[in-house]
């Protein structure tokens, strides 16, 4: 594994994406922030923007609310894996969102301290589509959140997968 030039240090991060994931948003643009470590009232969180950032290329999408939407937007079959509780993309779709993230994605990030209070004004004062949480004023929003939707209740109609 080749060295990350993003720190294990607490931040916020941005990601925009050369082509967009919709014809309905803009390309090259920033369209989602995220944090990390989220804010943990009862114990210390072991996340920071490296581990975050990797797991959004690497991870899937029971683990990433990002993944989770690039795939729905591009229009990947999410499905019920393992006991059935998780949702993916499974193997080959993970693979598919992976290759067009490395191809695609840009992340920016930016060290701070408390990051879900920055997180919160960014939210408040961009245009920022693909966040869900403390966004209800976006436009993209309730479309969003309703193809978000159709692609759970479509995957409990389907078999579950390995």
């Amino acid at each position: 594994m080749r060295p990350s030039p993003v720190p294990a240090a607490a931040g916020v991060y941005g990601w925009h994406f050369k082509e967009s994931p919709s014809p309905r948003l803009d390309a090259g643009r920033l369209l989602y922030v995220g944090i990390a470590p989220r804010y943990m009232a009862n114990r210390a969180s072991t996340q920071n923007l490296r581990k975050r950032v990797r797991y959004h290329y690497r991870g899937n999408a029971a683990g990433s609310t990002l993944r989770f939407t690039l795939g729905c937007l591009l229009g990947l079959e999410l499905r019920r894996v393992g006991s059935g509780t998780r949702l993916t993309f499974g193997k080959a779709g993970e693979a598919t969102l992976s290759q067009w993230m490395a191809d695609n994605a840009r992340v920016c990030w930016t060290e701070h301290g408390e990051p879900w209070a920055l997180e919160s004004q960014l939210i408040s004062r961009l245009d920022l589509p693909l966040n869900l949480d403390q966004n209800r004023h976006n436009a993209f929003h309730d479309r969003l959140k309703e193809l978000r939707a159709q692609a759970r209740r479509r995957a409990r109609e389907l078999p579950i997968t390995s």
